[in-house]
């Protein structure tokens, strides 16, 4: 059976491989399933309501929800009568609901809980086209989502509405995180998404049967693309409880597979290592032995008994602790939407756990390229061979361009940023600096909107150059600056954890954040830190002088984007004060 539209995915799944656990989340402490015979069965009885309420082609409906089953229920409900849906991220601000609802004229809400809701109703008085807001969960304040379920139309009269819908039509409208301005409508087509799910599929190593774990919001359009991947494919997809309890989470599900951003695994690895400083004697001996044998591991490299020898030893009584931490079934993870530490990848990848690394934007639905589960098309350090169906070209400035099926329709209202966006041939001018690796493997260098020049007239690329200071375990998080300055510097958040140990050796007396960022030895030790990567890079780009900073940068503050990656411009505003200092020292 081939699929034209998205939702077709749903008779696909139960004539192919009908499941008992098509979608399961955890409910009072419990786990709760749906088969396909039931998600198809609510999914029907949710469009009828929607049809009752009035809703028709081309309509908006907003969905502000964790992942859980029921954002899939509405979602396919609002495809099968030709309404759009518009997703946003439960964790953006009540002035980005509020400009959302507007700008995508949004007649229908539907959110997780009391707490959304109460942050929807106020952007709600400021948007007039909304007629109804409901939650997936029982509140006193707002309509239940399941009296959707109780219309009299026949599922006839849903069939016929669906006979209707082509594979050109609008399918969705994501709103982007916004890094560098106002959210953009992105309009995805069922096409777009169908051929990079058909793509997809024959690249991702798991069959029918198997377990995908799911955390990454459904709002990204990574995930949401895996999530059509993994049920159009056959595999049972569980929902984690929340971010807190993804490592219990974990052990309860035994995944097979899982989409990250790198940000996550970075914390996923630091607490390892956290752990094995914990260790005693011999214990942390060969704790930190298997992370020395692995941060030499090369993919397709040889490296001769000796090391084959150890690895498998280092393999059965160290890293095998680490699989089962992802719960003992982990056959690949897939990372994308900012630049992975090639130092993880590689660490992982010894571990036997493999990391298919990707590229793309919301723009592009979103893949361009990935690296492969098969070691001859994976090469850490890229984002790997380019995806099936999809076509790219650099450009003479060295941005990537891409043209195929996967490019966006546009985006919403706005045919001036579409039209500079995608030129007349087709292609979609991406916005990131990159080069082919072996005439094969694409690699990012940087983005071209986050490169700036020094007064000296020397360009950076900040990215690039952050990643590798983070492969500090005393480094947090980072943020390269110096756009019209005289030299490169850095702001940037220690790991608290790490130096809370550090003084402990030293003697020194840890009190808290605020007062160790103003502590002499404290500082010297960051920069120290910093010294030993300088060396990484030309003269011109290295930092000469840092500024600490006490407290995470996070996504309340409007600092980072729901995936985490840095809103440079907030960032500048927050801390211009301590920016200022930094360059008020003409000695440098």
């Amino acid at each position: 059976m081939k699929i034209n539209r998205i939702f077709d995915i749903l008779e696909l799944q139960l004539a192919s491989n009908p499941l008992s656990d098509a979608l399961a989340n955890k409910v009072n402490g419990k786990w709760t399933s749906f088969s396909t015979k039931e998600y198809i069965n609510i999914v029907n009885k949710t469009s009828l309501g929607l049809l009752d309420l009035g809703i028709k082609k081309d309509d908006t409906i907003c969905i502000i929800s964790p992942n859980r089953p029921e954002w899939n229920f509405v979602e396919m409900a609002i495809q099968q009568i030709g309404a759009i849906s518009v997703p946003i991220y439960p964790t953006v601000t009540i002035e980005d609901f509020k400009f959302i609802f507007n700008d995508a004229a949004v007649k229908i809400v539907f959110v997780a809980n009391q707490d959304l809701y109460e942050k929807a109703i106020q952007a709600a008085k400021f948007a007039q086209s909304i007629q109804h807001i409901y939650s997936f969960e029982k509140t006193k304040e707002c309509s239940f989502w399941k009296e959707l379920h109780e219309s009299k139309r026949s599922i006839s009269e849903l069939e016929s509405i669906k006979s209707t819908i082509l594979a050109s039509d609008t399918l969705t409208i994501m709103y982007t995180s916004g890094t560098t301005g106002v959210p953009k409508g992105v309009m995805l087509s069922h096409a777009n998404l169908v051929s990079q799910c058909e793509a997809a599929s024959t690249i991702i190593p798991i069959s029918a049967g198997g377990r995908a774990f799911s955390f990454l919001p459904l709002c990204h359009v990574y995930e949401r693309m895996l999530s059509y991947v993994y049920q159009s494919t056959g595999i049972s997809i569980y929902y984690a409880e929340n971010l807190e309890t993804i490592a219990d989470n974990l052990k309860e599900v035994h995944p097979n597979v899982f989409v990250t951003v790198p940000r996550l695994l970075e914390k996923v690895y630091d607490k390892i290592i956290a752990k094995g400083h914990d260790l005693t004697g011999i214990k942390r001996k060969l704790f930190f032995w298997a992370v020395e044998l692995g941060m030499r591991y090369e993919i397709n490299t040889k490296q001769g008994f000796w090391y084959d020898f150890q690895l498998k030893i280092a393999n059965k009584i160290i890293f095998n602790k680490w699989r089962e931490a992802l719960g003992g079934q982990i056959k690949v993870i897939v990372s994308g939407g900012a630049a992975l530490q090639p130092r993880l990848a590689r660490i992982f990848s010894a571990a036997q756990v493999v990391i298919m690394e990707g590229y793309g934007l919301t723009e592009t639905s979103p893949v361009i390229a990935v690296n492969r589960y098969e070691e001859k098309n994976r090469k850490i350090g890229t984002v790997g061979p380019i995806f099936p169906g999809v076509e790219v070209k650099i450009a003479a400035d060295g941005e990537i361009l891409t043209r195929g099926p996967h490019i966006m329709k546009g985006y919403y209202k706005r045919p001036d940023l579409t039209a500079d966006a995608i030129d007349a041939d087709g292609w979609f001018k991406t916005g990131d600096i990159g080069t082919m690796v072996d005439d094969k493997f694409l690699k990012i260098t940087d983005r071209k909107k986050e490169m700036f020049k020094t007064s000296g007239g020397k360009y950076i690329a900040p990215g690039n150059m952050e990643n590798k200071f983070k492969e500090s375990k005393f480094i947090e998080q980072i943020m390269v600056i110096g756009d019209a300055r005289n030299f490169p510097a850095a702001l940037v958040v220690p790991s608290f954890a790490t130096l809370k140990d550090w003084c402990l050796i030293k003697n020194i007396t840890f009190t808290n954040p605020l007062e160790m960022i103003e502590n002499y030895l404290i500082i010297k030790k960051m920069e120290e830190e910093i010294e030993k990567l300088n060396p990484n890079f030309a003269q011109y780009e290295r930092i000469k002088k840092i500024a600490l900073l006490s407290s995470e940068w996070s996504i309340i503050r409007g600092e980072l984007t729901p995936t985490l990656k840095l809103k440079r411009k907030i960032i500048m505003q927050n801390y211009a004060n301590k920016i200022e200092l930094i360059y008020a020292d003409k000695s440098i």
